[in-house]
């Protein structure tokens, strides 16, 4: 493993769990970032998703002035905006805005899916597939906007002007490894829902990537599965709901997050469909010292400079439990 130290972070999608409301699943939320500022967490970042009953996170810049401001000094931000799904005049003048209100806090990751199905993809924005055809083009625009450098156009951000909000690009496939490297961004990757690119994406990343005035050298973070309990058993109970959750998205029967329940053979039976196995491939589940030792191997393979954590759990205190576990093990190994 690398002798640096690793940070850590957190993704938030804001599921709601079964018989919660938005506004207690948006109270969750709040909490949570907040404990995690106590914990240690770098950043804490809000996903965007769209037409989903279980997912809250939809204005996620909304959602990231609510966080940022109800916290201190943990860095918030979007992991991320689904740029083709926008104008970039429009989420430069957003996250001008947040920068202003909470300078030095905000960072902006780039994603290029829609991050919906693509009805909702289409009624967001009628030209989604030009636009997405168009990123690097879209993410340059957004450069120009908080640049000192456009201050002679005639179509400026004001307050973005200057103002430093780091981009991160998000990827889930080898393309989006081949653009960071270009434009020497910090790159994050989803590998906790699609782990099969991971170690190619990383290569290309690491051997094409131009320092910028950005970034000097390459910056790796690695999306992870964490769930932590006092027990490998009460951990495994817990993941039940997580399973529940991929199953539903596999057989398109998205749900509320569910209770809890004891693990089955039916449940174990599901995590041998080799989709769900593949899916979950970087699911780190269980006590503090299984999950240090997954977590150890998973750092000694990929070298990421930082995991970003992802926990899906019914109960918010079971979550913050979890979270609070992983930050003790990422303290242990740093």
């Amino acid at each position: 493993m690398t002798t640096n130290k690793t940070d850590y972070s957190i993704l938030e999608l804001a599921l709601v769990s079964k018989g919660q409301s938005y506004q207690q699943t948006f109270t969750n939320v709040l909490k949570l970032a907040q404990q995690a500022e106590g914990f240690g967490y770098k950043r804490f970042w809000l996903a965007e998703h769209h037409n989903s009953a279980n997912i809250g996170s939809s204005a996620t810049s909304v959602l990231i002035g609510y966080v940022a401001g109800g916290t201190e000094t943990i860095r918030v931000g979007s992991g991320g905006v689904m740029l083709p799904n926008h104008s970039p005049l429009i989420i430069a003048e957003q996250f001008g805005t947040l920068a202003a209100l909470y300078p030095n806090r905000i960072d902006l990751g780039f994603g290029r899916a829609p991050g919906t199905d693509r009805e909702t993809m289409l009624a967001i924005r009628s030209d989604f597939i030009n636009a997405a055809r168009s990123f690097p083009d879209e993410i340059a625009k957004i450069e120009r906007y908080f640049s000192t450098d456009n201050a002679n156009s005639n179509v400026r951000v004001h307050l973005a002007e200057g103002v430093d909000v780091p981009i991160y690009i998000l990827g889930s496939s080898t393309d989006s490894a081949h653009l960071a490297a270009s434009k020497g961004l910090p790159y994050a990757f989803a590998s906790h829902f699609a782990p099969a690119h991971l170690s190619d994406a990383l290569q290309i990343y690491h051997r094409e990537f131009q320092p910028s005035k950005t970034l000097k050298k390459p910056y790796v973070m690695a999306g992870v599965n964490i769930i932590v309990a006092e027990t490998d058993e009460e951990a495994e109970r817990l993941s039940t709901s997580l399973i529940r959750m991929v199953v539903g998205i596999f057989t398109g029967q998205r749900d509320y997050v569910q209770p809890p329940t004891e693990m089955t053979d039916e449940l174990r039976e599901i995590l041998q469909n080799p989709q769900i196995k593949q899916m979950l491939k970087y699911s780190f589940i269980g006590s503090k010292a299984t999950v240090k030792a997954q977590v150890k191997a998973f750092l000694d393979e990929t070298q990421a400079d930082e995991l970003i954590a992802v926990t899906h759990l019914y109960d918010v205190n079971d979550r913050i439990r979890s979270y609070q576990l992983f930050a003790e093990i990422m303290q242990e190994l740093n």
